[in-house]
C-alpha cells in the first residue's frame, strides 16, 4: 500500500494538486501552460462534462468528434510537470481507495500545445515545431532511478562533449517523443525539431538583464551543434519532463510548439494568438479524427 504522505488524497476523494478523480479525465489529454488557454481549447468541444481549477491547474473534460478529451493547464516549468504527470498516472494506474497499483496498466495519450523561441536562423516565426526529442536542462529526471534506459545517451554524450558542459549546471537528459503520436503530424505543415526545456526564462535561456551568464557561449554552441541529421531548434520549459516521465510510466507523449520569436535573427510575433488558435484547431483535428 502506498503511504498517505506519498499519495495525498483530498477529503472528496480527488488527487491532491489536480483535484481530479479517475472518472473525470480522458485517455486523451492536452496540456497547456496558461489556464486561459484551457477555455480556448474547450470552446471547440461539442459537449463539456466537467471543469475544475486548483491554483494554476485547470482541467476541462469534454467531447469533440465523438472522442473524449481532457485539457489541463500546468503552469510554467518542469517542476509543475512532475506534479501533473505523476498525478495523471496515479489517476490512471493506482486504485486511490486501496492505494495499490492496478494490475492492468493504462496508457494515456498526452500532447502539449505551447509557445517557444526558435534557435536556428532558418526557423521562421509562426512555424509549428513537433519536438522529436527534448533536452532537459532542468535535470529533473535524474531524481528517478534508471533514467538512462529511457534516454538517448549517444546524443547526450555528443552534446556534452561539443559544449564542454559546465559541471556547475544541472546534468541534462534527452528523451524521444512518441512515434505513434508524431505520425499524426508528419506532413509539411509541421517542422520536426529538437527542443530544449530550460529551468527558467532568463539566464537558463541565455537572456541577460542585470546578471551575467555562467555559460555565455552556450546559445551559440546550441545553434552550431549537429548530431547525425539533427539540430536543436527551439527553447521552451516543459517538454523534457513530459517525455521523460511519460516514457518511464508507459504513456505516449508529444509536444507541438508555435514559434513566437526567433532568438538568432531577433524577430518576434507579439500578436500570436490567431496562429495559436490555428494550431489548436489542427491538433484537435489530428487527435480526434481517424
Amino acid at each position: 500500500m502506498i503511504g498517505h504522505s506519498e499519495l495525498i488524497i483530498n477529503n472528496d476523494g480527488s488527487i491532491f494538486h489536480l483535484h481530479l478523480k479517475p472518472e473525470q479525465i480522458s485517455d486523451n489529454i492536452i496540456l497547456v501552460g496558461d489556464p486561459a488557454r484551457v477555455d480556448t481549447i474547450a470552446s471547440h468541444f461539442n459537449k463539456i462534462d466537467f471543469s475544475i481549477q486548483n491554483r494554476e491547474f485547470k482541467t476541462t473534460t469534454g467531447w469533440i468528434n465523438g472522442k473524449k478529451v481532457s485539457v489541463i493547464s500546468t503552469g510554467i516549468g518542469t517542476d509543475n510537470i512532475d506534479i501533473v504527470l505523476n498525478e495523471l498516472d496515479a489517476l490512471a494506474n493506482i486504485d486511490l481507495e486501496t492505494r495499490t497499483i492496478k494490475e492492468k496498466h493504462k496508457s494515456l495519450n498526452i500532447v502539449r500545445i505551447g509557445t517557444s523561441g526558435g534557435l536556428q536562423p532558418d526557423l521562421p516565426v509562426n512555424s509549428f515545431v513537433v519536438s522529436q526529442k527534448s533536452i532537459g536542462f532542468d535535470g529533473m529526471l535524474n531524481f528517478y532511478a534508471n533514467r538512462e534506459a529511457y534516454c538517448d545517451i549517444a546524443f547526450e554524450n555528443a552534446f556534452k562533449t561539443f559544449t564542454d558542459w559546465n559541471k556547475s549546471l544541472p546534468t541534462f537528459y534527452i528523451v524521444d517523443s512518441s512515434e505513434k503520436l508524431r505520425s499524426k503530424f508528419s506532413d509539411e505543415i509541421f517542422i520536426n525539431g529538437i527542443t530544449i526545456s530550460a529551468p527558467g526564462f532568463y539566464g537558463p535561456q541565455g537572456r541577460v538583464l542585470r546578471l551575467p551568464l555562467a555559460a555565455p557561449q552556450l546559445n551559440k554552441q546550441i545553434e552550431e551543434f549537429r548530431f547525425n541529421e539533427h539540430k536543436i531548434t527551439n527553447f521552451e520549459m516543459e517538454s523534457s519532463a513530459i517525455y521523460g516521465l511519460s516514457k518511464m510510466l508507459g504513456h505516449e507523449a508529444l509536444t507541438i510548439c508555435l514559434i513566437i520569436a526567433n532568438r538568432v535573427v531577433l524577430t518576434a510575433n507579439e500578436n500570436y494568438h490567431d496562429e495559436m488558435k490555428r494550431l489548436i484547431t489542427l491538433v484537435l483535428e489530428r487527435l480526434t479524427k481517424e
